[in-house]
Parts: C-alpha cells; structure tokens; sequence
C-alpha cells in the first residue's frame, strides 16, 4: 500500500517540525502531534499553522487521547524528551513521554493498521563499553581513532534512563510487529542540528554553540579534563529528512530494520575544532572556561557506523560540518530578536 498520509508525533520540535514541513512539500497528507510543552514549541506551531500543517495539543502519553487523532498510513515518532541530564532528574517524566507514549503509539498502529518509523538515539548503547574507546579519562590531546558505532555494539548495560527509555520502545516496536504484523523501521541516530534549533543546552551543542558565539556569552568544556576533545559525529537535519523520504518511498521492500544514522567519521568534530570554527563564521572569539569533572551520562566519544544504511538506500550526508554551521548561524542571526524574546 502506497503511504500517502502521515502522522508525526513531536511534530513541533526540531525534527518534528522539519520533517512536517519537508513532507508538506513533498505533497503528503501531514498530521502534526504535540502537547507544546517544551520552550519554543509554539515557534514551531505557528510555523506549521501559515504552512497549512494542522498541529493537535495533544500528549500522547493519556492513552484516551488516542481516539483524537486521525488516522494516517505511517506514523513517524520522534516525541521525546531527550536530555540525558533531565532524565537524571525528572525519571517519570522521561518514562512517560519516550516508552509510555510510544506504547500509546503502537496501540494506534496497531488499530490503524499503520507503519513506524521510530527516531532512537545512539545513546541506546552501554556506558561501559563507550567509555572503554578511550581508555585516557582527561583527553588532554586531540582524539586520533576512527571507530564507528554500529547497531550490534553492546547495550546490555546501563545506557541513561533517556538512552533506556528508547531502548526499551525499540523493544516494544519489535514485539507489536511480531504480534500485530506492524512494518517498521528504527533510526538510531546521533547528533542532529541545523536551522529551528534554538541555541539551548538541551536541543544540542551545536546550535548552543553557536548561539553563545552570537550573543558574546561564555561556554565550558565540561568533562574529562576540560579539554574540549571529546569527539561527536553531526547530521543536518535536512539529510535526515532525505533519508526518511527514501526509506518511506521503499517501505514495502524494506522494513523492520534498525540503522545506525548519522553524520559519519567525515562530519564528526570535537568541542575545541568547533570553537575555531565557530570564531571564524562569528568573527567573535568568547572565554571557554574549563570544568574538569565528567558526568557518569557523558561519553568521551561517538560517531556513527553509516555504511549499511548507505549501502540500503544510496544515500550519504550531503552537507558537512561547514554547511551544518553556517546554515545554524544564518538561521539564527535571522531570527535573533524572536529568539531573544523567547529565551
């Protein structure tokens, strides 16, 4: 069955609102799902709203708030709360959003006879063993290696509650589509950014990054010395867009599948290359104060494993680091006196 309609849950946060627009275009029917809670979702909701993209309130976590809304051939869930650090703090509330949301989720599949996709995270995967890939706690000089992360590296231990959370809905996924004959597919993806992420710790480094470059504030390399060199790979979030075209365009050959997706060993960087580049794109340099102390949720280093996903789809990241910055810079000094006003 050819998907002509689609429903995406978070569709007011950073994915989700890029997706609802990237689908709009392409001429699907898009149905956009969120309560509006996080800061800045309203940007978002009006977005949607002049691009005649209907938004419903809605938590999807209240399992009687199914029956409001409609039916749609394919479901793509990215609602969550997705802050490693919050989930330390507010548990139930990380549980109620990522795992009972997307049981809440399934149960409409389920019933609607519709399709998945699911956007998991690379944080899925075991502390331990991620920690073990750099084996000097300070990291006091640039990270040479090249290892990738893919999707059968370890995640029997501890991951983050935020990282368990989607674990466990990966799970969930699996055990709907044994039973109920659900198709589906899971991105693990990793760190995403571009235009809409609005220069919070908790949307990214990326954009935070920027942003504090832009508005002259001070920033910190946390962790493993204070050196800044820990190591991430980065995804714009309109290549991310591509490849969930293509997957949908190819769902009936191929599905229930887990990925591994993200920008890749070509569009990973450190803290301290990012600040160089962010100086150079600003043209403002700003104090980055050392903290030496590492979280027990942060991981010295992370880049995604992509060569099966390229190998499925033909596909590969189009825009590199460069582009991902400049395109968050232009974003952001756009729209600076909306930003300013909101946080």
């Amino acid at each position: 069955m050819k998907i002509k309609s689609i429903l995406i849950t978070g569709g007011c946060g950073f994915v989700g609102s890029n997706l609802s627009e990237y689908f709009h275009k392409k001429k699907y029917t898009v149905y956009s799902v969120d309560n509006l809670s996080r800061k800045g979702s309203y940007l978002n909701y009006q977005r949607l709203k002049k691009l005649g993209i209907k938004n419903l309130i809605i938590d999807i976590s209240k399992k009687r708030n199914l029956n409001k809304i409609p039916k749609s051939d394919l479901i793509i869930d990215c609602c969550a709360e997705t802050s490693v650090e919050v989930s330390k703090k507010d548990s139930q509330k990380v549980f109620n959003t990522n795992l009972i949301g997307t049981l809440n989720i399934l149960e409409k599949c389920k019933n609607d006879q519709s399709k998945i996709i699911f956007l998991s995270t690379s944080r899925t995967y075991s502390l331990e063993y991620l920690n073990k890939i750099i084996k000097n706690k300070k990291i006091n000089k640039p990270i040479k290696i090249k290892k990738t992360i893919d999707v059968d590296f370890n995640t029997l231990e501890a991951k983050t509650f935020y990282g368990y959370t989607k674990f466990a809905s990966e799970q969930l996924i699996k055990e709907f589509s044994y039973l109920y004959k659900i198709k589906y597919i899971i991105n693990r993806c990793g760190v995403i950014s571009g235009p809409w992420q609005f220069g919070k710790i908790d949307q990214g480094f990326i954009s935070l990054w920027i942003w504090n470059h832009i508005q002259k504030k001070d920033l910190s390399y946390i962790g493993y010395g204070g050196h800044g060199h820990q190591v991430r790979d980065i995804l714009h979030v309109n290549d991310l867009c591509k490849l969930i075209y293509l997957q949908i365009k190819n769902f009936n050959r191929i599905n229930n599948i887990t990925l591994a997706v993200g920008g890749g060993v070509k569009n990973s960087i450190s803290l301290f290359s990012l600040t160089k580049l962010c100086n150079k794109i600003t043209s403002f340099k700003i104090k980055i104060r050392k903290i030496p102390m590492t979280s027990n949720y942060d991981i010295p280093y992370f880049v995604s494993a992509i060569k099966k996903v390229r190998k499925i789809y033909n596909w590969k990241p189009e825009k590199n680091i460069n582009n991902v910055l400049n395109d968050v810079y232009d974003w952001q000094k756009k729209n600076i006196n909306i930003l300013k006003k909101y946080f």
